[in-house]
């Protein structure tokens, strides 16, 4: 349905929409780069995309071919020039509201899963490592593993530690929602100090948490009891009903606090 025209345009009520969308997020654009150089070229880049427009729309076909050119070199030097500027856009949108509340949700989901399969396995008299990846770089935890890129589920997660399984004997690695690998073969901390009790399963839940800021969930086969351990720190005994509450405060408040 046309609203108005003007000479040779018509106008929709989708038309309206479009270009108040384009303007909002111009008009972002231009107040986070105002004052800085990044601004001049982002104007030229503008009024660029302009004359574009305006020669396609009167039918000014090399003008059209010109300035078509000139908006892919533009851009491409926009982006080498100022990525600095660039980043600093991708982390301030990374701070939103809207983007945060998705992560929380996305966190919560993965710790009720955690403690569903700790559970579980308990119930079943099952040992298994989890690891929760958080900002550092899990690369090197992962390396021998079997690589999985699975959605995150309970179900998943009791059958990888299922006894029969080739993969039980290693760790979980959880990046999100994400199972991205498992048998992994994590390094075992050499801390002289720990309690010669301790067992293989413990001793690398510490090493992985000693060399990243991952979150390593340990469930005991022998005693059927959960630790967690967290940048060098092992929390021992822990009894299912605080496991969430204590996976929340290492994995998602400490995670906002950087934030």
């Amino acid at each position: 349905m046309t609203l108005f025209t003007i000479k040779f345009l018509s106008f929709t009520i989708w038309d309206i929409f479009d270009i108040l969308i384009v303007y909002f997020l111009l008009y972002q654009l231009y107040k986070f780069f105002k004052g800085t150089r990044a601004s001049y070229m982002l104007g030229g880049l503008v009024l660029i995309f302009l004359f574009s427009f305006v020669a396609r729309l009167i039918n000014l076909q090399a003008i059209s071919w010109l300035l078509g050119q000139l908006q892919t070199v533009w851009v491409i030097a926009f982006v080498i020039i100022f990525q600095p500027e660039l980043r600093r856009m991708l982390y301030y949108l990374g701070q939103t509201q809207l983007v945060r509340r998705f992560i929380r949700e996305g966190v919560t989901k993965t710790i009720d899963v955690v403690v569903e399969t700790a559970e579980e396995l308990i119930r079943r008299k099952w040992g298994g490592l989890i690891v929760l990846a958080k900002e550092t770089g899990v690369k090197h935890l992962k390396e021998y593993g079997t690589p999985l890129n699975a959605e995150l589920t309970t179900s998943l997660l009791v059958s990888i530690f299922n006894p029969n399984s080739p993969l039980h004997d290693g760790a979980v690695v959880i990046n999100n929602d994400i199972v991205e690998a498992a048998g992994c073969i994590l390094p075992l901390s050499e801390n002289p100090d720990l309690d010669p009790i301790l067992g293989t399963r413990h001793r690398a839940a510490l090493g992985a948490s000693e060399e990243s800021d991952a979150v390593v969930v340990v469930v005991s086969e022998e005693t059927q009891k959960i630790s967690v351990a967290y940048k060098g720190v092992l929390y021992r005994s822990i009894d299912i009903d605080n496991l969430k509450e204590l996976l929340t405060t290492l994995y998602m408040k400490e995670r906002e606090s950087n934030e």
